[in-house]
């Protein structure tokens, strides 16, 4: 079992930086492949970003290539997400997910646990 838990959201401005943090409980984190998907209001659950066990791979959906960045601190049990030249499309409910796995994963239905979300907002 992982326990995810998200930090960081809140109301920043267009081109802001934000970066979102996922603390995970368990001794296992390191085992996990991690993920970023957000939800806007009215619309489906989308992938953002992945991330490989060990770091070093990563993927991002088109829309923030260049602007955010996946990593992980394994010792730290922590997955982060920093996004910079924030853009008010980019306002959702951020959720972080952890997948079993050796790969890295793009899918809802490829992550076993979810956090409970925080909210980030982009808005002059």
């Amino acid at each position: 079992q992982v326990q995810l838990v998200e930090s960081g959201g809140g109301l920043v401005q267009p081109g802001d930086s934000l970066r979102l943090s996922c603390a995970a409980s368990g001794r296992t984190f390191s085992s996990y492949a991690m993920g970023w998907f957000r939800q806007a209001p009215g619309k489906e659950r989308e992938f953002v970003a992945t991330i490989s066990w060990s770091g070093g791979n990563t993927d991002y959906v088109d829309s923030v290539k260049g602007r955010f960045t996946i990593s992980r601190d394994n010792a730290k049990n922590t997955v982060y997400l920093q996004m910079n030249s924030l853009k008010p499309e980019d306002t959702a409910v951020y959720y972080c997910a952890a997948a079993t796995g050796s790969s890295w994963y793009y899918r809802l239905y490829e992550y076993d646990y979810w956090g409970q979300g925080t909210q980030v907002t982009v808005s002059s």
